[in-house]
C-alpha cells in the first residue's frame, strides 16, 4: 500500500480559532490557546502518524498589519504558509464578515492547492445561521470543500479529518514516525510561560513580553527549568514582578502545573524578569529569540 503525507497549513484571521484547531487535530494541547489576539507567534508544526499517512498540521499567527517588526515577521511566517502547503485550511469565526478578510480571501484563492474553508465556532450560532453562513461562503470560494466545526467541542472534526485523509497527496513521511512535533522541549516551555502571562496582564503588558529558556536539565525525577521573561521597560518590569513578586510568583505556580502536565514529570521552575528594550523592532535580538 502507499504512503501518503503532506504539510496542511491553517490559516485565518486571529481569534478565528486556528491554535484550538490544531489541538484538536492532533489530539493533544501543542499550542497555547487565550482569548487574545496575536497569542501564536511563530509557527508550529503537530504530527500526526499511522501506518500509512504522515499529515503535518502547521498553526500560523493570524494575519494583521504589522506595527513594528515582531508582527513583520508573524505576517512573514503565514505568507510562507500559503506556499509550502499542500492542503489549505482556511478558517473563519462563523460570524465574522468575509468582507473584514479580503486579503486573506484573495491570498487563498491564488494557491493551487486544495482549500478546505472551515467554519468554525458553530456551537455559538444556529443551525439557521450555519446553513446561510455556507451559502455566503461557497459563493466566495466555489472550487473549496466547506465544513462548518466547532474545534473548541470537536463537532465535525471527524469529518474534517477524513477530507483531508482523502485529499493527502502520495509521498515518503517527512518525519520520523515517533516525532510529534518540530519544536525542541524549550520551545513549549516558553510558550506555557507566555500564555500565563497574556492571561494574568493586562493592556500592553503581554505584546511586550518574550520569554527565553536559559537551563533545562532534565533528572531522574525532577526537570529543573530556569527561564528569563523579557520585557521593554523598567516599568513593565515593575508591573511583571508585582507588589512583593506576588504577580510573578502566580504566573510561576500555573505555568508549573502546566508544564508538569506536559512533561508528566516534577518541575522546579525558576523565573527572572530583564529589560531588553525596544525588543520588538530589533532585528538581532528578534533573530536571538528565533524569529526568522
Amino acid at each position: 500500500m502507499t504512503h501518503k503525507a503532506g504539510f496542511v497549513n491553517i490559516v485565518g484571521k486571529p481569534n478565528a480559532g486556528k491554535s484550538t484547531l490544531l489541538n484538536r487535530l492532533v489530539g493533544e494541547k501543542l499550542a497555547i490557546v487565550t482569548p487574545r489576539a496575536q497569542t501564536t507567534r511563530k509557527r508550529l508544526l503537530g504530527i500526526v502518524n499511522t501506518e500509512h499517512e504522515q499529515i503535518i498540521y502547521s498553526d500560523t499567527p493570524g494575519l494583521i498589519k504589522p506595527s513594528y517588526k515582531l508582527q513583520e515577521y508573524m505576517v512573514k511566517t503565514v505568507y510562507n504558509a500559503f506556499e509550502d502547503a499542500d492542503i489549505l485550511l482556511f478558517i473563519t469565526d462563523i460570524s465574522d464578515p468575509p468582507g473584514k478578510q479580503n486579503d486573506l480571501i484573495e491570498k487563498a484563492r491564488s494557491t493551487n492547492v486544495p482549500l478546505i474553508c472551515i467554519l468554525n465556532k458553530i456551537d455559538l450560532s444556529n443551525p439557521s445561521f450555519v446553513q446561510e453562513a455556507g451559502k455566503l461562503w461557497s459563493g466566495i470560494f466555489p472550487d473549496a470543500h466547506n465544513v462548518p466545526v466547532s474545534a473548541l467541542l470537536g463537532a465535525n472534526i471527524d469529518q474534517l479529518q477524513a477530507l483531508i485523509s482523502g485529499l493527502l497527496p502520495e509521498h515518503p513521511p517527512y518525519f520520523p514516525k515517533d516525532q510529534f512535533t518540530d519544536k525542541p522541549e524549550r520551545f513549549f516551555v516558553e510558550e506555557i510561560i507566555r500564555e500565563k502571562i497574556l492571561i494574568n496582564y493586562r493592556q500592553e503588558i503581554p505584546y511586550s513580553v518574550e520569554v527565553a529558556v536559559e537551563t533545562f536539565k532534565e533528572e531522574e525525577k525532577i526537570i529543573r527549568i530556569a527561564s528569563v521573561i523579557f520585557v521593554e521597560r523598567e516599568s513593565q518590569k515593575i508591573i511583571v514582578i508585582g507588589k512583593k513578586g506576588e504577580a510573578i510568583k502566580k504566573v510561576g505556580i500555573q505555568a508549573r502545573e502546566d508544564i508538569e502536565r506536559f512533561f508528566g514529570k516534577k518541575v522546579y521552575l525558576e523565573l527572572f524578569v530583564k529589560v531588553r528594550k525596544d525588543w520588538r523592532n530589533k532585528e538581532k535580538i528578534l533573530k536571538s529569540f528565533g524569529y526568522r
